[in-house]
């Protein structure tokens, strides 16, 4: 009888109900179509989350909630093995970190599996808990398989690989990527609130996990105040989220002739940045109006107004960039974005968001990539081999 290798076993140890969306989400989802074998392990039930509706949880029910998202994200994904532990949200840099590094070999040594992913040593953002799942992870790998380590978490089996999730520092501009998705519209585009309010999630989570180096933030503008200039130059993209906006021309003679008014949900200054050209009229606060500002760096305190102005932002600062073995591999997941994006929409305690929020040439531009760097393995080779099973790496260009 000839015998046929197993199905890839894929395993990611993670700190929080979420973590597993934005580290493997689509690499899980590409190789479970496959025919692999995936578990996802949290060891929070993430209880001291945000709380961003509050028709879904208090503080007291969090983490049940939470740990059922994950259930419904890996089910989007596909993927077969969930497990939600409860070593306490926050916490994990504060416990004996033998306890959990004991019940991660516990973990690798009932399912077996052939690569593991966790956090790399940044935890993606200096996150304590992802940090310490990174160290746990690590040390659990090199432990699975001793015969003498940890003799009560089952019979020793050493995985193949452990790869970190990176995620590289991208100097990429979510106000370019609007603005190209505007301009290809027949008219002009007004969101809802549940828009509104996903976009400003959206445009923190890329400004922290480094695929956009947007400058954002929230400007409050007293009536009559002029947000854009006519013939100033076109730096930011403005996002109305409550009030409104008056637009007018201002013509040779100082005449100014009303165009029209925009109000929650509209985009203005967008033709100016797709067309690298000065303001094109006026806009003037016609009442108490906040806006989400996008800028490619932050405002300089001497920043000028006018045809003339001068110094408008600082250079955009992009942040270094995580330090990782130069062998960075690059999963291109592009055709599981849809899955991915169905995923995180689960996690609705977290990202109150439908899948269809988005247009999905910013999704896929922004998402469409997932990063790894080999951290430890029995047999580099073999490892790599397993990670590329489906399809060569593609090049992607990272600055």
């Amino acid at each position: 009888m000839i015998s046929t290798p197993h199905p890839l076993r894929l395993l990611g140890l993670f700190a929080h109900p979420d973590d597993e969306v934005f580290c493997v989400g689509g690499t899980f989802a590409k190789y479970a179509a496959t025919g692999a074998e995936t578990m996802i392990v949290s060891f929070t039930k993430g209880e001291a989350g945000q709380i961003r509706d509050a028709a879904i949880a208090t503080r007291r029910t969090l983490g049940s909630v939470r740990a059922n998202e994950l259930d419904l994200s890996c089910e989007a994904l596909n993927i077969a093995h969930v497990r939600c532990l409860d070593f306490g949200d926050g916490k994990l840099s504060n416990l004996d970190i033998e306890l959990l590094i004991e019940a991660a070999v516990e973990l690798i040594r009932e399912f077996k599996p052939d690569l593991v992913f966790t956090f790399d040593e940044t935890g993606a953002y200096g996150h304590p808990d992802h940090i310490t799942m990174c160290h746990v992870s690590k040390a659990a790998c090199e432990r699975a398989g001793v015969v003498t380590a940890h003799p009560s978490a089952g019979r020793p089996y050493a995985p193949t690989g452990l790869y970190y999730a990176v995620f590289p520092q991208n100097d990429r501009l979510l106000l370019r990527l609007i603005v190209q998705w505007l301009e290809s519209l027949n008219t002009r585009f007004r969101g809802t609130d549940e828009f509104t309010h996903a976009l400003m999630l959206f445009a923190d989570e890329s400004g922290m996990l480094g695929y956009a180096a947007d400058h954002i933030e929230i400007e409050w503008y007293p009536r009559g105040f002029f947000v854009i200039e006519q013939g100033e130059p076109a730096v930011s993209l403005y996002l109305i989220l409550s009030g409104s906006i008056d637009i007018y021309v201002e013509q040779q003679d100082g005449e100014m002739q009303y165009i029209e008014t925009h109000g929650p949900g509209t985009f203005i200054g967008e033709s100016g940045i797709a067309y690298n050209a000065p303001r094109n009229a006026h806009c003037i606060a016609a009442e108490k109006t906040t806006c989400l500002v996008f800028s490619p760096g932050a405002p300089t305190n001497f920043a000028g107004r006018g045809e003339e102005a001068q110094f408008t932002t600082e250079s955009p600062q992009v942040g270094p960039s995580a330090t990782v073995d130069p062998a960075l591999v690059t999963l291109d997941v592009n055709a599981y974005i849809g899955q991915k994006v169905q995923a995180l929409s689960q996690h609705h305690s977290q990202y109150p968001i439908t899948p269809d929020l988005f247009p999905r040439s910013i999704l896929q531009e922004v998402m469409g990539s997932e990063h790894f760097t080999l951290a430890w393995s029995t047999d580099a080779n073999k490892a790599d081999a397993a990670l590329r099973a489906i399809e060569h790496t593609i090049a992607v260009e990272l600055t």
